[in-house]
């Protein structure tokens, strides 16, 4: 028996608000790689919908964080506002 490899990912297109939320979030610090595509999608689904605030997405996606998470909110509002986005 043998198992097939996984398609092969198609990154996002430059622009959309899926590739914005997840480059806001490589700067990061997180305790391991999975947090950050977790947190990249709570960023998404936030930037999708504009319900609570950006610290409540933070909050509830869950990751772990090597820093502050006022610091975390910094680096992603300063990433969002590079790309003309803003995050009040």
């Amino acid at each position: 028996m043998t198992t097939k490899a996984p398609p092969p990912v198609e990154p996002s297109p430059e622009g959309t608000l899926e590739k914005i939320a997840y480059e806001s979030v490589a700067a990061v610090q997180i305790v391991e790689p999975n947090d950050r595509h977790r947190l990249g999608y709570h960023v998404w689904r936030w930037l999708t919908t504009r319900q609570g605030s950006l610290e409540d997405t933070i909050r509830e996606s869950g990751v772990r964080l090597t820093t502050l998470p006022e610091i975390a909110v910094k680096s992603i509002r300063d990433s969002l506002a590079s790309k003309g986005i803003t995050s009040s």
